[in-house]
């Protein structure tokens, strides 16, 4: 993995590391990638979109990799909370919030950006 820094709009530094190719991530499946301390869950969809969440359910922990994945939404595979990929935040009548990442694709290449 190879990173680069720079600064976000609030004034923080950031971190981009480059996590893989765009293949290398199953359509419609969660896919881990461990930077540093943190396990990030990658998800594609069929229509080519890319997002990262915290592979931690806000329910116990339990790990969002392993859901089954619905439009713009993924399952939590122990308790079924649906939870929005583009936010992170859990659905109705559930409550909670999933860490996101920003990705990056450029032509191949997969990135995501660390504070």
């Amino acid at each position: 993995m190879s990173s680069e820094k720079g600064e976000n709009s609030m004034g923080e530094f950031t971190k981009t590391i480059t996590i893989g190719q765009v293949e290398e991530f199953p359509v419609q499946l969660g896919r881990v990638v461990q930077v540093g301390e943190e396990r990030i869950c990658v998800f594609r969809l069929s229509d080519g979109s890319m997002y990262a969440l915290e592979d931690k359910s806000p329910h116990r922990g339990g790990p969002i990799s392993e859901g089954i994945v619905s439009g713009k939404y993924v399952y939590d595979p122990l308790y079924d909370w649906k939870i929005c990929l583009e936010s992170g935040q859990v659905q109705e009548p559930d409550t909670g919030q999933v860490k996101i990442y920003q990705l990056q694709v450029i032509g191949d290449i997969v990135t995501v950006n660390m504070e």
